[in-house]
Order: structure tokens, then C-alpha cells, then sequence
């Protein structure tokens, strides 16, 4: 366990000694907490008749929020242990076509595409592992060279296949793919039919709700959060992450095989901008070589909005979630306001900026505590 762990949890077990409002401090997820409960109070001022807060706006910005979440959760175990992977986004693309290529232009049954994606970006996240692990390079260099391999990989492939950058076309192969289903489908149909006709939600004119389902991307984004969150916090794996953040050398004197906690990480994150990228790819039905642009600097800042030190050893996957939650409502609300979307950047960048400042008031504080 970190010496920064060992700090909070002294703060926690000194209950009498130290107020709940110094061990509320202590908390990862504190301010991301904070900052979900602002900007709710936030719109639900200056958005509450513009529709929203409706069951199809709520679904808008939880899509944003989920599709994030999925990215943020891989990237939070991955800088935890104390590396970056900047090569998500890219992967994003390079996945989306690897779905959509053999589906169409080879006759592959969808399921075997996604599996090959998988398969795929599985073995190029152990390889970006491998390659930190072995020449301890910064991750920040060797996934930077990946993005860029991965992204030209994207674009001279999908050319030389298709001799085109969007493949479109995939809807016609979900129907009948039990496999699909599970990425591209929707639930909840029966509940929000009766909510519909209870007059609880809005429908259409024939009385048929307004919102037909709930996207698996929500499904998936639950799955992993609370997955990932088990993982990190009750399991001797998540104790492994903690310690090869927060010390590498004494992790390793204590047995632990910091190269395989990292690879395994490395892993995860391209898998989950993979699970992405299939989402993605079945809700549009097609496959395009620029999707993905700058997911990667967007996870990272959920991550790091959501508690998780940019130097590793600690974080947490719920702060995570609340990062993708903030920057959904934060996006889908100005459009919802009638800002000017340009002023989204503006404000994700000044988020960003308060989260690393309060971050490093709370790493010193806890560092001086312990």
C-alpha cells in the first residue's frame, strides 16, 4: 500500500482526532463529487425549461457522460499504476474499421469482426505495455508513437481496403448478430412504453415514448465502473495497482510484478477504447478514420477532474465517473442554453485546471499528514 494510502487511511482511522469534514477532505473523489452536485444546481437554474432535465435530453448527456466513462475507467487504473495512454483515441478509429472492414468488404459475420477488434487491440495494448515496461521509457513518448502509428494505420489501410476513410453500411448485418446485440441494442423498451402511457415521460403522437430504449453504452459504462471500482478497491490486483503507482521500486521489492500490473492495464485501456469504438460503429452503421480525435486528452481529463493524480498511486474509479458525468452535463448544457459551443473547450480547460490545483492541495496536505 502507498505511503499517500497509508496517509488517508490514517486520516480515516484517527476518527477522533481528525474532523469528518479533514477525512471528507481526504476522499479522491471529493471534489468531483462537489463538482457534479454544482453543475446540476448550475442548469437546473439557467436550463430547467429547455428541455434537459426531459427523459430525451437526460439521455443525451448521459450518453456523452457513459461513452467518456468508458474511456475514463481504463485510464484511471492505467495512471493510478503511474502510466498514460495516449494512443486511445487512435485506437478508436483503428478498432471502428477492423469492425467494419471484414464485416463488409470480406464477408465476415459481425461477431467475428468484433472479436478480431478485440483480439486485436488486446495484443496492440500488451505491445505498448511491453515496450513502456522494457526500455522505461515514458508512456507519455511510447503512446505517443502509437497514436500516431495507429492513426496512419487507420487511414493507409481503410484506403487500401475500401479506397475510402468512411465505411458505412454496417446496420444491414446487426439484425440476427446475438453478438451485436450486446453492443448496439437497446433496453428497457417495456418500461419506458408504460411510462409513456402513464403519462410520466414524453411520447409522440401515437402515444409511443419519445426515448425507445436505454443504449447499451450505459449498460457497459455501469458494468465497468462498478467492475473496475471492486476490482481496485477489494481485490489484491487493485492493491497492485496502488503500489505501483504510488512506489514502483518498493512494490517490486515486495514481490509484486509491477511489468505485468502494467501491461495487464495497458491492455484494459485499448480494450475499453475498443468497446467504444464498437458502440460507436453499430449506432451509426458505419466506421469513419478520424473518429476517436483527442478522446484521449478528454478521458484524462475526466480522470484527473475525478480525483486521480497525474503522478499515480492515487485515485478512484467513482471520481472517474463523476469526471464523464461533469463533462456530459457541462457539453450537452451549453448546447441546451444556446452558448456558444466554442466556449466548451474554454470551460473544460478551466475545469481541468482547478482539478489539478485542488488535487495537489490535497496530495500535500495528506503527504504532510503522513
Amino acid at each position: 500500500m502507498t505511503k499517500m494510502e497509508n496517509a488517508t487511511n490514517k486520516v480515516s482511522a484517527q476518527g477522533h482526532s481528525v474532523s469528518k469534514l479533514q477525512a471528507l477532505f481526504a476522499r479522491p473523489d471529493f471534489a468531483a463529487l462537489a463538482g457534479v452536485a454544482f453543475v446540476f444546481i448550475l442548469f437546473s437554474f439557467v436550463a430547467s425549461d429547455t428541455g434537459m432535465f426531459a427523459v430525451d435530453g437526460v439521455l443525451n448527456w448521459t450518453i456523452v457522460s457513459a461513452q467518456l466513462a468508458i474511456l475514463a475507467t481504463g485510464a484511471c487504473l492505467l495512471m493510478i499504476a503511474g502510466e498514460f495512454d495516449l494512443s486511445m483515441g487512435s485506437m478508436i478509429g483503428f478498432s471502428g474499421m477492423v469492425v467494419a472492414i471484414p464485416t463488409l468488404y470480406w464477408a465476415w459475420p459481425l461477431w467475428a469482426s468484433i472479436l478480431l477488434a478485440f483480439s486485436v487491440s488486446a495484443a496492440i495494448g500488451a505491445l505498448i505495455g511491453f515496450t513502456v515496461v522494457r526500455t522505461r521509457l515514458p508512456s507519455f513518448i511510447v503512446s505517443l508513437a502509437f497514436l500516431f502509428i495507429l492513426r496512419g494505420l487507420t487511414i493507409a489501410l481503410s484506403i487500401q481496403f475500401t479506397n475510402r476513410t468512411i465505411v458505412s453500411g454496417v446496420s444491414h448485418h446487426v439484425e440476427g448478430d446475438w453478438f451485436a446485440a450486446l453492443f448496439g441494442a437497446e433496453i428497457g423498451q417495456t418500461l419506458l412504453s408504460w411510462l409513456g402511457s402513464a403519462g410520466l415521460i414524453a411520447t409522440f403522437e401515437d402515444g409511443s415514448p419519445l426515448v425507445t430504449g436505454i443504449p447499451m453504452v450505459i449498460v457497459w459504462a455501469v458494468f465497468l465502473v462498478v467492475f473496475a471500482h471492486i476490482i481496485l478497491h477489494y481485490s489484491t490486483f487493485g492493491n497492485w495497482i496502488f503500489a505501483t503507482g504510488g512506489d514502483e521500486k518498493a512494490a517490486r521489492n515486495m514481490g509484486i510484478n509491477t511489468a505485468k500490473v502494467k501491461i495487464l492495464l495497458f491492455v484494459l485501456t485499448a480494450c475499453c477504447a475498443t468497446l467504444y469504438a464498437t458502440c460507436q460503429v453499430l449506432e451509426f452503421g458505419s466506421a469513419a478514420a478520424d473518429r476517436g480525435l483527442l478522446k484521449e486528452f478528454e478521458a484524462i481529463i475526466a480522470v484527473v477532474i475525478g480525483g486521480t493524480l497525474l503522478t499515480g498511486g492515487y485515485g478512484s474509479v467513482i471520481g472517474a465517473l463523476c469526471g464523464a458525468i461533469i463533462f456530459g452535463v457541462v457539453q450537452i448544457g451549453i448546447f441546451f442554453t444556446g452558448i456558444n459551443t466554442d466556449w466548451f473547450r474554454v470551460i473544460l480547460g478551466a475545469l481541468l485546471l482547478a482539478a489539478v490545483v485542488f488535487n495537489n492541495l490535497i496530495r500535500q496536505r495528506i503527504t504532510k499528514s503522513g
